[in-house]
């Protein structure tokens, strides 16, 4: 794959920046539907297997490659076979959570997440919810997927007000995703979890790619950092489920497979 030009001028400004100072650029990466194919049962989910060695090269050539997920920032590196990319740091639960060196950082589980754990089953009891709904206990959050039932939007719809109003009663927020409505302590987003990146590391530019509208507010951090003056790309891992994160990307690769080959690509420009 030849490297791919961005669509805008902004993500044209971006990639000759990356290219031009790849020892100082920030690359960031979803993980779930960007590393990973999107998956009927979340713990199935594994990086594609170019991912682990091209971000390997990468970081070898420079570049400050950083994972900012909604799963447990362990969890990502395991599952990802990422363990081995130099530098790599990963922000897990939405920021709540730093790897780094095979150390995790963390706060203490919001006490919200477990009220909200325990009365989950119950709840989607008294709901009717479809067989094939399902609840991910992510440690810091807690998830309820509808990927497998008869009717996924659907039962999606029919549970997004209930599990508001549980999260409203937990001091939690609902970030909503492909399929999943994830419950998780306020005050944490993936911008903020790009922001803390960029100052910490002052890069020459930032890419960050994404594919599901958990991902939107890195988006906007992008593009607030590029209003400061800071060349930024905006990537997304494309699919027919989610178009608001295509909508406003520079550049549009064919899901998780493309993004690998993505990244082959701008490992071999790097030489």
């Amino acid at each position: 794959m030849s490297l791919p030009k961005p669509a805008t001028s902004a993500g044209r400004d971006g990639l000759r920046a990356l290219l031009a100072d790849p020892a100082d650029a920030l690359v960031a990466l979803d993980f779930d539907g960007t590393l990973s194919p999107i998956v009927p049962d979340p713990g199935d989910a594994r990086a594609h297997p170019d991912v682990p060695p091209v971000l390997e090269r990468l970081a070898r050539r420079g570049v400050r490659v950083a994972v900012v997920t909604g799963r447990p920032a362990q969890l990502a590196v395991d599952r990802g076979g990422l363990a081995g990319v130099p530098g790599l740091v990963v922000i897990g639960h939405y920021g709540l959570e730093r790897w780094e060196g095979g150390t995790v950082t963390a706060p203490d589980v919001a006490a919200g997440v477990a009220v909200a754990r325990d009365r989950l089953p119950g709840l989607l009891r008294e709901l009717g919810a479809p067989e094939g709904t399902s609840v991910e206990d992510k440690g810091r959050a807690v998830a309820v997927h509808t990927r497998r039932a008869r009717d996924p939007q659907a039962t999606l719809e029919a549970l997004r007000a209930p599990l508001n109003d549980l999260a409203e009663e937990t001091g939690l927020v609902v970030e909503p995703g492909r399929l999943v409505l994830e419950l998780r302590p306020a005050g944490a987003d993936k911008g903020a979890a790009l922001r803390g990146l960029v100052e910490e590391r002052r890069p020459s530019a930032v890419v960050f790619v994404g594919d599901d509208l958990g991902d939107l507010p890195a988006y906007d951090e992008v593009e607030h950092q590029r209003s400061l003056g800071l060349p930024g790309l905006l990537v997304c891992s494309g699919s027919t489920e989610v178009t608001a994160v295509a909508e406003r990307a520079d550049l549009v690769v064919d899901g998780p497979e493309g993004v690998a080959a993505l990244l082959g690509a701008l490992a071999a420009e790097l030489g």
